[in-house]
């Protein structure tokens, strides 16, 4: 006759998987735009490069326009949808309900900047051929800013995505990770925080296109350097649409999130894609 007679005991509070869940791209575009059925229609406006005149030799000064440039972005619309049984989230271990919610945003999330990473990678302006991430190959990126009249001094809105390998590299480069030349300030939103350094603020992201697909480590990884207003991201003025439910006949809950959703490269002279080799670091 056994002497003991072991019970099995669960956690109730469920342990997140490991996934993107929020958004990181979507704060460091455009957000405003003039949204009419599924476009999105963002207006760049300058003096077309227009240079000073003097008077004609009648005396009058010759007039110009403004250069209006308006760029669409398509909404198209993403959603997300989870079903559990009654039976299945009575059953199962932790709180389905709100595992199927939480999970159901993260996902619509992703899909946020999926959308800005696609815009990104239509940019024309790149530092080369993949190299291994150095200080030489940020002054490089942020001098093509420059010489494309990026305001380099507005901090508030210029931004570094690098993928995880640029930003190991980077964390061996002394002036970027040391405590004594960065500071690291809170920015968009209450959880998300950003390294502001040489003018950027910078944010690692896992997703970027890279020669292994996207996400992992390859050996052309395309990073950007670019300013806020070369990037356009519209989500319709509803917002994301979290909803919840129950099925009477069924039994079953349900959580759909939404959004209409569209992404657009605004000013290809804002944006630089930064090819990296990050292969080295790849896991083996």
């Amino acid at each position: 006759m056994p002497e003991t007679a072991f019970m099995r005991q669960y956690r109730q509070e469920f342990i997140a998987g490991f996934e993107d869940r929020q958004s990181i791209l979507k704060s460091m575009c455009v957000q405003e735009a003039n949204v009419r059925g599924n476009e999105a229609i963002f207006l760049v406006a300058d003096s077309g490069s227009a240079s000073a005149v003097s008077r004609g030799v009648n005396g009058l000064i010759v007039a110009r326009a403004d250069s209006n440039t308006q760029t669409t972005a398509t909404l198209r619309e993403w959603h997300d949808l989870v079903r559990k049984t009654e039976f299945n989230i009575l059953s199962s271990q932790g709180d389905q309900r709100r595992i199927m919610q939480e999970t159901s945003m993260g996902v619509i999330n992703r899909r946020i900047d999926n959308s800005v990473i696609a815009a990104l990678d239509g940019g024309t302006n790149n530092t080369g051929a993949a190299a291994v991430a150095s200080l030489d190959l940020v002054v490089w990126a942020q001098t093509i800013l420059g010489n494309n009249q990026i305001p380099l001094d507005d901090e508030d809105n210029l931004f570094a995505v690098i993928s995880p390998a640029f930003n190991g590299y980077m964390m061996q480069v002394p002036e970027y990770a040391s405590a004594d030349y960065v500071e690291v300030k809170p920015f968009t939103g209450p959880t998300r925080r950003f390294r502001r350094w040489m003018g950027f603020n910078w944010s690692v992201h896992g997703r970027l296109t890279n020669s292994v697909g996207a996400g992992g480590t390859g050996s052309s990884e395309q990073c950007f350097f670019f300013h806020r207003n070369a990037i356009g991201c519209a989500v319709h003025k509803a917002g994301i649409d979290a909803s919840v439910g129950w099925d009477d006949e069924q039994a079953y809950s349900w959580a759909r999130t939404t959004v209409h959703l569209g992404a657009v490269l605004l000013q290809n002279a804002g944006l630089v894609v930064c090819l990296h080799n990050g292969a080295a670091y790849a896991a083996t």
